[in-house]
């Protein structure tokens, strides 16, 4: 079971159908009792590459040096960092 206060900060990447980008990520999770399971959440760096690239709702796999783990972006903030979140083993 992960620790509660989890976290990671560093460098990833995003890999989809088109291939791998780069990227910054400050990643968190918690364990959901109600569900019995891992959320995992956290924002992607603004990057012109993946603004362009991708749109809310996009799935992509999230790799950090510790693991991969399916992911969804989503809403876009005014800083142009993406939210990315998913369920389940973590990336890091």
């Amino acid at each position: 079971m992960h620790d509660p206060g989890a976290e990671y900060a560093g460098n990833a990447e995003l890999v989809d159908e088109r291939g791998t980008l780069a990227v910054e990520v400050v990643l968190k999770g918690y364990f959901e009792p109600l569900d019995g399971r891992f959320h995992w959440y956290g924002r992607v760096a603004a990057d012109d590459a993946v603004a362009q690239r991708h749109q809310s709702g996009a799935t992509v796999t999230v790799t950090t040096p510790f693991g991969a783990a399916p992911g969804r972006l989503s809403d876009l903030d005014p800083w142009g960092r993406f939210r990315v979140s998913g369920l389940g083993e973590p990336p890091f």
